[in-house]
């Protein structure tokens, strides 16, 4: 199970690549992966992650559609027009997979998340309680997140812990870069052939929504660090996705790749025969 979730081998390529390319510290990404496995080890003799994994894999396995949320632009538009056609229906046939703050959105329209993966800056407390599985993230830049929500993670049982950098026991590395990429990579060897998977609000251009970060009203002009980041991740999403043998559709997104497959509200009602 283990070797199906750690990609570090494969992805080291890219954290070298990553880490110089930002000027990135690796001493903080350990600083921040110890402390949260530090957090996990004391969560007890009830917290077994060998059983959750188990329990997450056949939970993804019983669905026929994967719907994987970002925090872009086109987010709350796109699942607007869906629950307008009432496509709502389908969540009951889907696995809802959140990137960090699209879980608030989803939220708010109460449509049930299975899981949510967070680095911690784009959710509150309400949200870590909403889903049925948080994997929550440690990398250099979130030590004071981990810190806040130390007592969460404590409490709640069905986490999983991810690292930026080499993984340890009960820490895994499935590769990636953003919340939203690293969905993909969390879950390439963990779901069935015959399964579709659904990207929505996964946009990659000069706006972020605003739901990437708490209290945003807004969406809002890109920075060139974002968009850098951004860039980094249609990379790394380029490389994985010709690995999966499933079809993977950007659902009402702009194009930012010639390498993904776009399709419209319409496209997507045909394909699940709605």
């Amino acid at each position: 199970m283990k070797d199906n979730l750690n990609n570090y081998k494969n992805f080291k390529k890219w954290y070298k690549i990553i880490l110089a390319d930002f000027n990135f510290n690796p001493k903080m990404d350990k600083n921040a992966s110890d402390y949260l496995l530090n957090i996990l080890r004391q969560k007890g003799a009830d917290w077994q992650y060998e059983r959750i994994l188990e329990l997450f894999i056949n939970n993804i396995k019983e669905k026929d559609f994967i719907f994987i949320y970002g925090c872009g632009p086109s987010l709350e538009e796109t699942v607007d027009k869906l629950l307008e056609e009432e496509i709502e229906k389908n969540f009951k046939n889907s696995f809802n997979l959140a990137a960090d703050g699209a879980s608030v959105l989803l939220k708010e329209k109460k449509i049930p998340i299975n899981c949510i993966f967070t680095d911690l800056d784009g959710i509150t407390k309400d949200e870590f309680y909403y889903s049925d599985y948080v994997v929550v993230h440690a990398h250099g830049d979130n030590l004071a997140k981990l810190e806040y929500f130390k007592d969460d993670i404590l409490t709640f049982k069905n986490v999983i812990g991810t690292t930026q950098c080499k993984p340890s026991k009960i820490l895994f590395n499935p590769g990636g870069f953003t919340d939203g990429d690293r969905i993909l990579y969390f879950i390439r060897n963990l779901i069935l052939p015959t399964q579709k998977i659904f990207l929505i609000g996964m946009d990659f251009g000069n706006k972020i929504g605003k739901y990437s970060k708490p209290n945003m009203k807004n969406n809002y002009e890109i920075s060139l660090l974002k968009a850098k980041k951004l860039q980094y991740a249609v990379k790394l999403i380029e490389d994985i996705i010709i690995t999966f043998i499933n079809p993977i559709y950007f659902i009402n997104s702009k194009k930012s790749s010639d390498k993904f497959q776009y399709i419209s509200i319409s496209d997507f009602k045909n394909i699940i025969k709605f």
